[in-house]
């Protein structure tokens, strides 16, 4: 039986999603501001606006399209599904709320000069990564590819027990792992880069949710 994965959502369109959860052999159902069901076999925290700054101990210094009700939801959400031992794979704004919920902070607007890697515009802007040796990435693509990027925040002081694994131009975090915890935790957008979503210019973000899934099955 396929494994079944709740995915957090700000409420938009989840099929690329749900494509690539499907296409490495699992089913996703997505719900914005769902409760906590540890029916689900694992969770995905999508992309989407800015946390509340408040949750980091900031005042708003930058931060767009803030939904708290989505962050208290999601919070909730990881202290039910890592309390069961139970996988989570999170993208880009979920790369970040996975931070504030072990106590680290974000960098609420890039600087000017790294901006334009990252994000603005229209479309995804194409950078390269580099991981760290042994790293679940690098295990996956080597030690440099390609990634794509649409944020214009990023992690400040790491959250407890998280290591970074890899890093953008500037130094910009691109993925973490935590010493205990079950998590795949990636600032681009995978399910972006795969299926019918695949480029010519990126990896192929499939390998992303076949990881995870091979961490659903083995847990």
């Amino acid at each position: 039986m396929n494994p079944n994965i709740l995915i957090s959502t700000g409420g938009g369109d989840p099929s690329n999603y749900l494509a690539a959860l499907k296409a490495a052999g699992a089913q996703g159902e997505a719900r914005y501001l769902p409760a906590p069901d540890l029916h689900y076999d694992g969770l995905l925290l999508a992309g989407g606006g800015d946390m509340e700054p408040a949750r980091f101990g900031q005042p708003d210094c930058g931060s767009r399209d803030i939904d708290p009700a989505r962050d208290g939801a999601e919070l909730a959400l990881l202290d039910a599904f890592f309390a069961a031992g139970k996988p989570v794979l999170a993208v880009c704004r979920g790369f970040q709320v996975v931070n504030v919920w072990l106590g680290g902070d974000l960098v609420q607007d890039l600087s000017p000069a790294l901006a334009p890697f990252h994000g603005g515009g229209e479309g995804d802007r194409v950078h390269p990564v580099h991981a760290v040796e042994g790293s679940l990435l690098h295990r996956l693509y080597g030690p440099v590819f390609s990634v794509n990027s649409a944020h214009h925040q990023a992690l400040g002081r790491l959250g407890r027990g998280l290591s970074v694994t890899a890093r953008s131009e500037g130094g910009v975090a691109e993925a973490v792992e935590h010493e205990t915890l079950p998590l795949i935790a990636v600032q681009f957008h995978p399910e972006r880069m795969t299926g019918a979503k695949a480029r010519p210019d990126t990896v192929d973000g499939g390998a992303v949710f076949r990881a995870f899934l091979n961490m659903v099955r083995n847990v």
